[in-house]
């Protein structure tokens, strides 16, 4: 019962060893400097949910959620860069994989999330 249980613990780090290098090959995590840097001239998307995005976002960003991602995908142009953020990063770098398994290839990630965020914010009234 041990080894199964080593085994099984062993196999659970090596795959997400192996997730965690596999996304950096495609995923940029940028500073927040160097997200104000260059998302202006991208596509700003907040993959949070409509509520989080009301309650407070990026100035400039669209709010495409995570659950509607797959079947927004024509809003997104695969030939211009791609800002990502959520409220933490999870959200963010699934949203990632699922824009990279559709062949974009400008991909990049606020370090940190919203929550880290210290530069314009935007509010729903």
């Amino acid at each position: 019962m041990i080894y199964v249980t080593i085994a099984l613990i062993v196999g659970i780090i090596a795959f997400s060893a192996f997730r965690y290098f596999k996304q950096r090959t495609y995923l940029n995590v940028l500073s927040e400097e160097q997200f104000k840097e260059g998302y202006r001239k991208a596509q700003l998307i907040d993959v949070r949910e409509p509520q989080e995005f009301e309650n407070g976002h990026i100035l400039g960003a669209r709010n495409i959620p995570l659950t509607q991602l797959k079947h927004r995908l024509v809003e997104i142009r695969p030939d211009k860069p791609v800002y990502l953020y959520c409220q933490n990063n999870g959200r963010s770098a699934r949203a990632a994989h699922v824009l990279y398994k559709k062949d974009y290839k400008d991909i990049h990630q606020l370090k940190g999330g919203f929550k880290k965020w210290t530069g314009k914010v935007k509010k729903k009234n």
